[in-house]
């Protein structure tokens, strides 16, 4: 990250990235410079596979790309829900009466070939056999009987090239609900008969809907379907980690996904913890699977690295080029790492990240950085700005930042800025105004991160050109207002 004096922009990428022949390339081209992998999500398949896109991409555009893997560390999450079933709703857009007003979009193909780039379909359906796809001709009529028993009907529209299969563009004027199993059947003329079977329908994400008021119960993973004497009809969710059960006391706070949502613990067992909610949106705010857990008024003492992280590392060591220390604390995390550096004797070849996440890692910055700069690796900061804000404060957070940015340029470490960082340009595909000039203090950093979303590949661009603009303006003294 020290080369030269351009800011770098990096990505978190995941599955997805597999499943685009030309994902990596796109955002490569926008202009990121770094790519993130989440060891929490995923497996060393799917590691495996971005990394070998991300070398072989690299290489072909003759752009330099490196490889930050970040340890999942001792974060708490909710555990995981039961999938929902693996069916999918195809709807047309409708006005004001309830009239179709444009078709859905549907996009046709053999599992794993993605649209074109310039196609955003409402829906993607994938189909067993290519025979069927040969043979389908444009204004082909699809037809099937839905989840519901219902008939219904696709009209192919458009075909195009993908590489080296073929896809079609098809229009749905009624909504459908497919599945996986359901059979496509096409009659043509002279007989022309063509039969399909709709494959590898994801299942849809489980979550619960939290309300004020509402009591959550979050028991030890594996005890989801014993049912709750104690807190009858109330919300449940489970937790991986023992820290919770614990940690936690009656009155503390405690805090899910990054803060949306808030609540005061009305009970704390080994078994269980009872939740209140205090804080959701009006409507109430989903809580899925694997979604962070925050307790700031707890006393809890992690472990440093986990059995998982200690794991990961050595594959991280011999495919990463970067790894991303989760949740330090303090300078004994800093000595369990060099421990595990030194074992695997990467004590100068691996770059590392220091995530700061907490209110103790901020607190006990200066010292930490002291401890690790013992190490010949390369080293950097990570302001983790979503946890650090439900840690700390949100009304703290800029403080903190500018503080950690001040430290690290006095110790000449370069300084990662990550979290929602053009959230909405990268979801929605429009940025709001506090965002552009949020990302504009990104020339302060090192190195800016995105987070993975549909538009990621215009976010990164608009960032590109945000960070690398030359500044017109002068500078002026400022007078006093009287």
């Amino acid at each position: 990250l020290r080369e030269g004096k351009r800011t770098h922009i990096m990505v978190t990428v995941g599955k997805e990235a597999t499943e685009s022949e030309t994902f990596i390339t796109d955002i490569l081209k926008a202009g990121a410079s770094v790519i993130r992998i989440n060891c929490a999500h995923g497996d060393p398949t799917i590691w495996g596979e971005i990394i070998k896109r991300v070398r072989r991409t690299s290489q072909m555009l003759e752009m330099p790309c490196r490889v930050l893997m970040d340890l999942a560390g001792p974060k708490l999450r909710t555990g995981t829900l039961k999938p929902g079933p693996c069916v999918m709703k195809v709807s047309p857009k409708k006005d004001a009466y309830g009239n179709v007003a444009s078709p859905a979009i549907v996009w046709l193909s053999v599992t794993g070939t993605e649209p074109p780039p310039h196609l955003s379909p409402d829906a993607t359906i994938f189909v067993q056999d290519q025979e069927f796809l040969a043979g389908l001709q444009i204004g082909d009529s699809v037809r099937l009987y839905d989840a519901r028993g219902k008939k219904k009907k696709l009209r192919i529209s458009k075909e195009f090239d993908v590489f080296s299969s073929t896809g079609f563009v098809a229009e749905c004027f009624d909504t459908a609900y497919v599945e996986s199993g359901t059979e496509l059947c096409v009659k043509g003329n002279k007989g022309r008969r063509l039969l399909g079977e709709v494959v590898d329908v994801p299942p849809k994400e489980s979550f619960v809907r939290l309300r004020v008021g509402d009591l959550l119960v979050i028991t030890r993973e594996g005890s989801f379907d014993e049912p709750s004497v104690t807190v009858p009809g109330a919300h449940r969710l489970t937790c991986p980690s023992g820290y919770l059960f614990d940690s936690v006391k009656p009155g503390e706070t405690i805090g899910f996904d990054d803060g949306k949502i808030w609540g005061t613990i009305k009970g704390a067992s080994p078994a269980e913890v009872i939740v209140s909610i205090t804080h959701a949106g009006p409507k109430g705010t989903k809580l899925g699977s694997e979604k962070s857990i925050n307790i700031p008024q707890s006393d809890i003492r992690f472990k440093g690295l986990t059995s998982k992280d200690i794991k990961d590392l050595q594959y991280v060591a011999s495919h990463a080029d970067m790894v991303g220390i989760s949740f330090i604390r303090d300078v004994q995390d800093i000595t369990v790492l060099r421990q595990e550096l030194k074992k695997r004797k990467l004590n100068d070849q691996l770059g590392v990240v220091l995530k700061i996440e907490t209110e103790c890692g901020f607190e006990n910055l200066p010292l930490i950085l002291l401890e690790a700069m013992k190490c010949l690796n390369p080293l950097g900061v990570m302001i983790a700005r979503g946890d650090l804000a439900v840690e700390c404060g949100w009304e703290r957070l800029a403080n903190i930042q500018e503080e950690i940015l001040a430290i690290c340029k006095v110790a000449r470490v370069p300084v990662i800025l990550a979290t929602q960082v053009l959230e909405s340009l990268v979801k929605s595909g429009v940025p709001s105004r506090a965002e552009i000039t949020d990302a504009a203090n990104g020339r302060r950093a090192s190195c800016v991160m995105l987070n993975k979303g549909k538009h990621i590949t215009e976010a990164v661009s608009m960032l590109d050109t945000i960070l690398h603009t030359k500044l017109t303006y002068k500078k002026l003294d400022s007078g006093n207002l009287h």
